[in-house]
C-alpha cells in the first residue's frame, strides 16, 4: 500500500527537519507510541499499539533514518513484529520545501503488511493508516510550534 500527502508547517525548512530528527517530537506525534529510544543518530526503535478494525497490534518496530540529503529530504526504513497479529514494514521518502509561509512537507510512504492484520482487509486497513498519518501530522505541527513559541 502506498500514501502519500503533503502538509505546511509554519516553520522553516531547517526548524522541520530538525524536528522530524527528534526522538521527543517523534514520541509525541506518533499515535499509540508507547516507547521510543534512540540507539544512534539513524536508528531507533519504537513500541507503538495500533488498532485496525477488530485487532489490536502491538508492534516492537525497528526503523533506520538517513538524513545525509537534509534538509532538503531524508528517507526511512522499518519494521514492526506484533506477534500473532501479524508484521509490517515499509519505507517512507519526505521532501521539504521552502515556501512564503513556512516549509512544505511532502511524503510518500510504502507498507507491506502480514499475518492476521492482513486478513482484515485491505479497505480497513488503508482507512486507519491514512487516519494515523493525518493525525501524526497534526501532532507533529503541534509539537514543533510548542517547542518553537
Amino acid at each position: 500500500m502506498i500514501l502519500k500527502d503533503e502538509v505546511n508547517i509554519p516553520l522553516n525548512r531547517d526548524a522541520v527537519f530538525q524536528a522530524l530528527n527528534d526522538p521527543e517530537i517523534l514520541k509525541a506525534s506518533i499515535p499509540g507510541c508507547e516507547e521510543l529510544l534512540q540507539h544512534s543518530d539513524t536508528e531507533l526503535e519504537a513500541t507503538v499499539v495500533v488498532k485496525f478494525g477488530p485487532v489490536k497490534a502491538s508492534f516492537k518496530s525497528d526503523v533506520v533514518i538517513d538524513p545525509t540529503a537534509g534538509p532538503e529530504s531524508f528517507s526511512l526504513s522499518g519494521s514492526g513484529d506484533a506477534g500473532v497479529a501479524g508484521f509490517a514494514k515499509g519505507g517512507a521518502e519526505v521532501n521539504l520545501t521552502e515556501q512564503e509561509d513556512g516549509t512544505l512537507l511532502s511524503y510518500e510512504v510504502n507498507i507491506d503488511i502480514g499475518g492476521k492484520l492482513a486478513q482484515v482487509g485491505g479497505r480497513l486497513i488503508e482507512g486507519t493508516s491514512k487516519r494515523l498519518a493525518k493525525k501524526f501530522f497534526v501532532n507533529f505541527e503541534e509539537a514543533v510550534l510548542s517547542r518553537h513559541t
